[in-house]
């Protein structure tokens, strides 16, 4: 499973003002990469940030904590993610909170893509 800062670190950052005042397709922002995890940030400033995030089967972010309440958006595909020793399954179209200093994980049952809105507060 990938470290999430590592992920958000690792990846270079590609320009977001060109997606600016456009309609987007959440789902075409990031490919699948064979055995890894890809990310796109979309909107990053002092209150918070989204990213779009596809993870290859079996790929996942191991457990770690966040200090902001973290909603994540399947818009592709199944996971199962675990929030504080609870497991759940979920797919497209499902949405979560998981709360601030909540430890949580998740982890591809098929290709699939989410998006994740950090609000700091």
């Amino acid at each position: 499973m990938a470290d999430f800062e590592l992920e958000m670190t690792n990846k270079p950052v590609k320009k977001r003002e060109e997606l600016l005042g456009k309609v987007l397709d959440l789902k075409e922002l990031v490919s699948y990469q064979e055995g890894a995890v890809s990310s796109r940030m979309i909107v990053s400033n002092k209150s918070g940030s989204i990213t779009v995030f596809s993870f290859d089967e079996d790929e996942g972010l191991s457990e770690h904590t966040a200090p902001y309440d973290a909603v994540v958006t399947i818009i592709d595909g199944e996971c199962e993610v675990w929030i504080a020793g609870n497991t759940l399954q979920m797919k497209t179209g499902d949405t979560i909170i998981f709360p601030a200093n909540a430890p949580h994980a998740l982890s591809a049952i098929t290709k699939f893509k989410m998006t994740l809105t950090m609000i700091r507060g």
